[in-house]
């Protein structure tokens, strides 16, 4: 009796199958619809995105168990592809570590965020320049750093300059004015976006915190001041999402050595 042969898993080895004859295109096409997907019962893990996206999917950790997470995290090492894990508390990381013990581990506390991979990414030509207004924004502002390094860029991640004390943030003008991509991290009143746009040629990601006395209203209103800043280039990401603006800092990146490249 001949071994059973392991159904086709991409989108390559079904169109083989349909060309040889060993599979129906009625088969094809329902094979083609779950292409990509890793269904674990209550995840469906889109193996796919790298090929779509040029990332592939994170998990966001916060409102799931452990047991999910690992599995989560599993499919993707398994995949061949990095598990990069945001909103990640302490006792379940310590958890991830023990059962992804054959993987490169990368963490941050501070973030609540952990990496999980097989291999390094290709590293970017151009770097990312993270800043945080006030020592209280920094979760966030790691949390973006940690994203874009986690994708490939280069970092330099500069803490608490903040526009109450505008010479620390003009004592980094230079090595701003190097990066190809500025996240600009602020809570309070969320002025700081606005002033390093006017600095700066590289475009801006804005992203507000919740961080700030009754006013500032957990957030919206950094939101609604950087959405209607008069500094033009800036892009505004949802309040306290560092992964989503080191996510779009990277891809920003990305396309820059690109043209590079081109040019």
């Amino acid at each position: 009796m001949k071994p059973s042969k392991a159904p086709p898993s991409n989108l390559r080895d079904i169109l083989k199958e349909v060309e040889a004859g060993h599979m129906s295109s009625a088969d094809a096409a329902t094979k083609l619809e779950s292409a990509g997907i890793s269904d674990l019962g209550f995840a469906r893990v889109d193996l796919d995105r790298v090929r779509r996206r040029g990332r592939p999917e994170a998990i966001f950790c916060q409102g799931k168990t452990p047991d999910q997470i690992m599995a989560i995290a599993r499919s993707l090492l398994d995949a061949g592809q990095p598990a990069l894990m945001t909103r990640i508390a302490a006792e379940t990381r310590s958890r991830v570590r023990e059962a992804l013990r054959d993987a490169e581990i990368l963490e941050d506390d501070l973030a609540n965020c952990l990496l999980a991979r097989h291999s390094p990414p290709v590293r970017r030509s151009g770097k990312v320049a993270v800043l945080s207004a006030g020592t209280s924004d920094l979760p966030v502002a790691r949390e973006a750093a940690f994203t874009a390094e986690a994708y490939g860029s280069p970092v330099d991640l500069i803490t608490d300059v903040g526009v109450a004390g505008l010479g620390r943030l003009l004592a980094c003008v230079e090595n701003l004015q190097s990066a190809r991509v500025v996240v600009v991290v602020a809570g309070m009143e969320g002025a700081l976006p606005s002033v390093v746009a006017g600095l700066v040629k590289a475009p801006v990601v804005a992203v507000p915190t919740s961080v700030g006395y009754g006013a500032a209203l957990d957030g919206i209103t950094p939101l609604l001041a950087m959405l209607t800043a008069c500094a033009p280039g800036i892009a505004v990401v949802n309040i306290d999402n560092g992964f989503g603006a080191g996510y779009y800092a990277d891809v920003l990146n990305e396309m820059g050595d690109s043209a590079c490249q081109t040019n």
